[in-house]
């Protein structure tokens, strides 16, 4: 199973390089969007839709507001607002998955999906888009991503190697604490990497960048109880050894917002 972890992860990371260094910013785009609207199909399994209209339907929705959020967040303020609540409505998922994970519904999940995916898809597609900033677009995107990674091997390594503690039993019992400190301790030396490259302020850079490594596992924790909440292993079986493109976004789908809000906050970007 290992091997074909590694595999898939090795076909799909080829496939990141290309869109992300080798497309046109339009196409990359679109890119982001089709794997989003594949992440919003998937999501109707949360939300117990079965009937293949009803979850064309609902996938069709997602698809018009990644649409019209795209366009909508032309205007810098715009832009902010959505970041903003989308950091929002993570702050309220942590509480969700301390309080009460077990509270779940699925016309809840389903409109869960929402703030999700879109906010996410948004953050991504600006970023890589952006022509101002400490780095090209491609860049920013490549080093956020490179956080979420080295949350998730880092936590796997370490909470293989000592875990003992567990994280959030009722959501996601594979997890450790270890597991998180052994990501977090990956997290935070990528930021400090990134920091000396790109010529950031090592302090605030490694800061930022382990605030969004806590927000990939809050991300991934989120997706595990709307999983547990529907009886579901994977969220899909499209990549083998890894389940449906929702359990690859997971992460990303908490950190992206935050790590724009960041760049577009210091007005990194516009």
């Amino acid at each position: 199973m290992l091997r074909i972890r590694i595999l898939t992860a090795s076909i799909l990371g080829a496939a990141l390089l290309v869109c992300l260094f080798a497309l046109p910013a339009p196409w990359a785009v679109l890119v982001f969007a089709a794997v989003f609207t594949a992440a919003a199909w998937e999501w109707t399994g949360f939300g117990s839709l079965r009937s293949r209209a009803a979850r064309i339907a609902y996938t069709g929705v997602l698809a018009a507001l990644l649409a019209f959020s795209w366009r909508w967040s032309v205007s810098p303020a715009h832009l902010l607002t959505l970041l903003e609540l989308a950091c929002i409505w993570w702050a309220i998922a942590l509480l969700w998955l301390a309080v009460a994970p077990g509270q779940q519904r699925p016309a809840l999940a389903l409109c869960c999906g929402i703030p999700v995916l879109v906010p996410a898809f948004v953050a991504l597609a600006r970023v890589q888009v952006a022509e101002q900033g400490f780095a090209r677009g491609p860049e920013m995107v490549l080093w956020m991503l490179l956080l979420v990674f080295a949350a998730d091997i880092g936590a796997f390594f370490a909470g293989r190697s000592w875990g003992r503690h567990k994280l959030a039993p009722l959501v996601s019992p594979a997890k450790t604490w270890e597991g998180a400190l052994g990501g977090l301790a990956a997290v935070a030396l990528i930021a400090l990497i990134g920091t000396v490259h790109f010529g950031l302020p090592v302090a605030a850079g490694v800061a930022f960048g382990c605030a969004v490594g806590i927000y990939s596992v809050i991300g991934d924790l989120t997706e595990s109880m709307f999983k547990r909440g529907a009886g579901l292993k994977d969220s899909g079986s499209l990549l083998p050894g890894h389940g449906g493109i929702l359990d690859r976004i997971d992460s990303v789908t908490a950190a992206a917002p935050l790590y724009a809000l960041g760049l577009v906050g210091a007005g990194v970007i516009r």
